[in-house]
């Protein structure tokens, strides 16, 4: 293989050669492939989750899809548990683990019961706006069944708003997108305390959301199961 011609750069062969080449994952792949604008997006979603759980021991992840990103998250935390209920993600998630970067990837469906742990915090990007409302309580329930007494849950969804502008692949499946006062009403169901927070592009803040294109509640304290 030929070398670089600035010595600093002599690392991305080693790492090549040690350790092969990192592969997107199966939803990052198609993301990349169809819109890759929107891989900073998503990327932007779980640097902002990293930092709100910076230093928690054991995280559980719920509905990770191909976990592409959660490494960015596993940086600052200590141990993540991994769930998906689609066996074919769960499937790529184990194929591309790297010791380094540790995920216990696990098929699970949220709706048929918690996850064992506890867990000092949960967080679902881009999941709950998937689960019908007649099951919003169900599913939220049996994380907050996970959960230790001090819990925290970050939850990420598009705002409904921003469904008018999204494209049909965006739109597939959300059947729930909410406002922000819905957001923030539906985990306070949950918990004495949520805050919330819009989210444009890369841009997470605290404006005005019916012209956010994302919502993040993050739900403290929680009330108990609701199973």
């Amino acid at each position: 293989m030929a070398r670089t011609r600035e010595s600093q750069y002599e690392r991305c062969l080693e790492i090549a050669e040690r350790s092969g080449r990192t592969q997107l994952g199966l939803m990052s792949n198609q993301v990349w492939h169809d819109d890759p604008r929107r891989l900073a997006f998503v990327l932007a979603r779980y640097k902002f989750v990293s930092k709100m759980l910076s230093g928690m021991e054991r995280v559980l992840e719920v509905g990770c899809a191909d976990a592409f990103a959660t490494r960015i998250v596993g940086q600052e935390v200590g141990r993540i548990t991994a769930v998906d209920f689609d066996p074919v993600f769960i499937a790529d998630v184990e194929a591309r683990n790297d010791a380094r970067w540790p995920i216990d990837a696990r098929v699970h469906d949220m709706l048929s019961g918690p996850v064992a742990g506890p867990f000092d915090a949960a967080y679902a990007v881009d999941v709950l706006e998937h689960i019908p409302a007649d099951r919003e309580d169900l599913f939220l329930g049996n994380i907050v069944a996970s959960l230790d007494t001090h819990g925290v849950l970050i939850v990420g969804i598009p705002s409904l708003e921003s469904q008018a502008h999204a494209s049909p692949p965006s739109r597939a499946g959300h059947v729930n997108c909410k406002t922000g006062a819905d957001l923030r009403a539906t985990v306070a169901r949950f918990f004495h305390n949520v805050f919330l927070f819009s989210m444009n592009d890369e841009v997470v803040h605290t404006g005005f959301t019916p012209m956010a294109h994302y919502l993040f509640a993050i739900g403290c304290g929680p009330r108990g199961s609701r199973r």
